[in-house]
């Protein structure tokens, strides 16, 4: 990646009083700059989220979020900001200002939830290239430097990261063409085959500053309810990017605790504690 490369990685999770979401910037001159937002309650994870916000619910030794710091590390995504609102002080008190990670980290308070774009379309006096909104509420080891460069190659105004399941339940299917491009949405679909597989939205996206010139200003607007079926019925062209690599999004007790046990068994390319590392 260039180093004049503005890129923001937004980190969503949907919490039911409150939107939780971290942004990611680049900025010229000045490495990468990330927001991050960890807002609201995640009542699907209850009893495990009445102490904490969702992102510092621990996998393994560390929070949820520290995984997600790690990645974008790696990646060169080094100035983080976290919009904050649920427990807000969980976060800022772990993660300071982020030089234990070799990062940058600032705060900004979110006192109205303005829906997954929305809270983008916000910061837009700051987004003035491509950045990534990258979900929240999980974990992955995706390359995020290879979706970048795939999202150049395209030429789209939106990528999404996609993966295949089996069971496509609770999650918005997305449909492509031979090309990659977008033709299609199904937003959390009832019913299902067997015996195939369904490409799924993981939250992650990369995406033009071009794409505010559709988001509302004037009330909460949704990513994937509202602005890419807008964007796909006005013919603005969407690519699909099949990630490879590991994915959850630890929206339930069951995916929580499950991730734990894929990250025992090594599916997940994370830094495990000295003690599982040195057993395996």
């Amino acid at each position: 990646m260039k180093a004049n490369t503005h890129v923001i990685v937004l980190i969503l999770s949907l919490y039911t009083c409150h939107i939780s979401r971290y942004f990611m910037t680049r900025r010229r001159g000045h490495g990468h700059e990330s927001c991050h937002h960890g807002g609201g309650k995640g009542t699907r994870l209850q009893p495990l989220t009445r102490l904490l916000p969702k992102p510092m619910l621990q996998l393994l030794d560390r929070p949820t979020l520290e995984y997600i710091v790690e990645l974008l590390g790696r990646h060169d995504f080094h100035d983080i900001t976290m919009t904050v609102c649920y427990m807000a002080d969980a976060i800022r008190n772990y993660f300071a200002d982020g030089s234990a990670w070799d990062v940058h980290i600032r705060y900004q308070d979110e006192l109205v939830p303005l829906g997954t774009a929305g809270g983008v379309r916000a910061l837009h006096a700051h987004l003035d290239d491509t950045f990534i909104v990258m979900s929240g509420d999980g974990l992955t080891d995706f390359d995020l430097s290879e979706a970048m460069r795939a999202h150049r190659r395209g030429g789209a105004v939106a990528t999404l990261l996609l993966t295949r399941v089996e069971c496509p339940l609770g999650y918005g299917v997305v449909e492509i063409d031979v090309n990659g491009r977008i033709t299609g949405f199904v937003e959390k679909p009832q019913a299902f085959e067997r015996d195939r597989t369904y490409l799924v939205n993981t939250g992650i996206y990369i995406l033009e500053p071009t794409i505010f010139q559709w988001i509302p200003t004037d009330r909460p607007y949704d990513f994937g309810r509202e602005l890419f079926p807008l964007l796909l019925e006005l013919g603005v062209p969407m690519q699909g990017y099949v990630a490879s690599g590991y994915w959850s999004d630890v929206g339930t007790l069951q995916q929580y605790y499950q991730t734990q046990i894929d990250m025992l068994n090594g599916r997940v390319k994370v830094n495990l504690p000295v003690e599982v590392a040195s057993a395996r």
